[in-house]
């Protein structure tokens, strides 16, 4: 007979179910999705403030890397509030207890 009894195993089952719950939010598309956009969206900007009067002339005086980039900074910021307001739940599955009895 073995030592693992009945509530070992539902400990260890809760157990992986935390664990998978963080895993998916962790890996939730909308974070990285807005990180992303976010560490580019600076970058650009960053580039576009940075910009040359040759490069302006060849965009025929708009600054396209600055727009660019601050459209891109709004919308890693929306994916990222979007996120921590939404956050993403995880369906537990039912327990045996849950079920009913068994016929």
């Amino acid at each position: 007979m073995s030592d693992y009894s009945e509530s070992d195993a539902q400990r260890d089952v809760s157990e992986l179910e935390k664990k998978s719950a963080t895993a998916a939010s962790l890996f939730d598309i909308r974070r990285i999705i807005g990180g992303l956009f976010v560490v580019y969206g600076i970058i650009v900007t960053i580039a576009g403030i940075t910009a040359s009067d040759a490069a302006l002339a060849k965009a025929d005086g708009v600054n396209i890397n600055l727009w660019t980039g601050l459209g891109m900074l709004a919308l890693g910021l929306f994916f990222l509030v979007w996120l921590w307001l939404r956050p993403l739940a995880v369906p537990v599955p039912p327990t045996p207890e849950d079920e009913g009895p068994v016929e």
